[in-house]
């Protein structure tokens, strides 16, 4: 399956709890779309969120997002896993 980094940017300070929470509420969601989120970094000052992600297009990927917890990413990469 496909391997994507989303990233969000929130404009403002984001809690590494608050981004737990919706990173437990996407993992609830993923299995309804063939998603499988993997792990999430935060740059918490800034509002930054990053997150990869095996789905089978970008648009599943975003789709979890949209209905776990409302908080669709900015961007989508296709990025392949390096040694």
């Amino acid at each position: 399956m496909p391997l994507f980094m989303d990233v969000h940017d929130l404009g403002d300070a984001v809690s590494i709890d608050d981004v737990a929470k919706a990173h437990a509420a996407d993992l609830q969601t993923q299995g309804e779309h063939g998603v499988h989120y993997l792990r999430y970094w935060v740059d918490q000052e800034a509002g930054k969120i990053f997150c990869l992600v095996d789905a089978p297009d970008a648009e599943a990927a975003n789709t979890v997002h949209r209905e776990a917890h409302g908080l669709v990413a900015d961007s989508i990469h296709p990025v392949v896993e390096g040694d």
